[in-house]
C-alpha cells in the first residue's frame, strides 16, 4: 500500500486544531491586500447612507478626510475615489470631469495633503458626469470610442495634476490605456500609475453602486463596451493588451462570479492583478445576514480569501474596514 493512501495519509491531521490550520494555510489575508472605495459628494459636514449598501456612505469633502484617516489607521494602504456629481453639472462632453476644481480633483488634493502616504486611486469614466449615464460620449444613440478615449486621457491627466497616485479607467473603451499612458508621459506624470479595468463585465451586480453615484444608463445598457459574462478568452486578451499599453495593475470586475477569470488573467499577465468585490456582492451578504440566513463575518472572510486563492494580489472591497478590524 502506498503511503499516500489511507490509513498512512490522513488529511484530518492537518486540520486538527486552529494553530495547525493556520500553519498550513495556503493563502492568507492582510489589510495591505485591500483597496477601500470612497464615495464623495458636494456639501460640508455630512454623510449620506446608501440604502442598497447597508453600512456604506457618501461623504462630503470634510467628512471624507475623517474616513480616510480611519482607513489609514486600520492599515489599509489605498482608497479608490468616486465622485457623485449633481445632475445640473452633467452633460455629454464630460465638462465637469476636467475642471481643476471639480469634486474629484478637490478630493484628491485634500486627501493627499492630509495623508500623503495613502495611495489615492481615482475612477476614470464618464458615467458619473454624463447626462446619459454612459461611460463615453453619445452620438446618434451610440457610445463613440476614440473621442471618448481622448477625453478619458485628459481626465486622467487632471487627476494626476491633483495628485492622484493611480488612475483607474473603468470605461472599457478600446485603446484608452495607451492614450492615457501617452498623455501622462507627455505631461511628465511618469510616476502616476494605471490600474486598468481590463475585464469589466456587463454585470447585474452593479445596481447598488449605480444608486450610490446616480449613474445608471439613461438609455439601453452597457453591453457594447462592457464584456459578455459568457467569455473568458476575451478577458485574457483584453488584459494582455492593457499590460502592453502601459497598465501597471490589471483589474477584473466583478469578483465572486468571475474567480475563474481572475485565475486565468493572473496566469496571463506579468503585473499585479486586482479584483473588485462589487456592490451587489456586498449587498447580497449584507441582506442575507440581516435575514439571519448566514453569518456576515464568516461569509465576508470566506469571500475575501477566495479572491486570494483565485490569484488576486489586491482586492477592492466595501468590506475593507470590517475585514481589517477582524485581521
Amino acid at each position: 500500500m502506498s503511503h499516500s493512501e489511507f490509513p498512512y495519509f490522513r488529511g484530518r491531521r492537518l486540520r486538527a486544531g486552529e494553530n495547525i490550520r493556520r500553519m498550513v494555510a495556503e493563502h492568507s489575508l492582510s489589510a495591505s491586500d485591500f483597496i477601500a472605495p470612497l464615495f464623495v459628494m458636494v456639501g460640508t459636514g455630512g454623510k449620506a447612507a446608501i440604502p442598497s449598501m447597508p453600512g456604506y456612505f457618501r461623504f462630503t469633502l470634510d467628512m471624507v478626510l475623517k474616513e480616510a484617516e480611519e482607513i489609514q489607521n486600520l492599515g489599509i494602504p489605498a482608497v479608490l475615489l468616486f465622485a457623485k456629481v449633481p445632475d445640473e453639472k452633467k452633460d455629454n462632453k464630460g465638462t465637469e470631469a476636467l475642471k481643476p476644481d471639480g469634486l474629484m480633483q478637490q478630493a484628491v488634493r485634500a486627501i493627499k495633503k492630509e495623508f500623503p502616504d495613502l495611495v489615492v486611486m481615482t475612477d476614470v469614466a464618464l458615467d458619473p458626469y454624463s447626462s446619459y449615464g454612459h461611460d463615453g460620449i453619445v452620438k446618434e444613440g451610440q457610445i463613440v470610442n476614440d473621442e471618448s478615449a481622448e477625453l478619458l486621457a485628459k481626465m486622467a491627466v487632471s487627476h494626476a495634476e491633483a495628485g492622484a497616485d493611480f488612475v483607474a479607467p473603468s470605461d472599457m473603451m478600446d485603446g484608452r490605456i495607451l492614450m492615457i499612458r501617452e498623455a501622462l508621459e507627455d505631461d511628465a506624470f511618469h510616476q502616476t500609475g494605471i490600474m486598468a479595468y481590463s475585464a469589466k463585465y456587463a454585470s447585474s451586480y452593479y445596481g447598488p453602486f449605480r444608486d450610490a453615484l446616480d449613474s445608471a444608463p439613461g438609455f439601453g445598457d452597457k453591453k457594447t463596451y462592457q464584456m459578455d459574462p459568457a467569455n473568458i478568452t476575451e478577458a485574457i486578451n483584453e488584459a494582455i493588451l492593457d499590460e502592453k499599453e502601459g497598465a501597471d495593475i490589471i483589474m477584473v470586475k466583478p469578483g465572486l462570479p468571475y474567480l475563474d477569470v481572475v485565475r486565468a488573467v493572473k496566469e496571463a499577465v506579468h503585473v499585479p492583478v486586482s479584483v473588485y468585490n462589487v456592490s451587489g456582492e456586498y449587498a447580497m451578504i449584507k441582506a442575507a445576514a440581516e435575514k439571519g440566513w448566514l453569518n456576515e463575518e464568516h461569509a465576508m472572510m470566506e469571500a475575501l480569501i477566495a479572491f486570494k486563492r483565485a490569484g488576486a494580489d489586491l482586492i477592492a472591497t466595501y468590506f475593507a474596514k470590517d475585514a481589517a478590524r477582524l485581521l
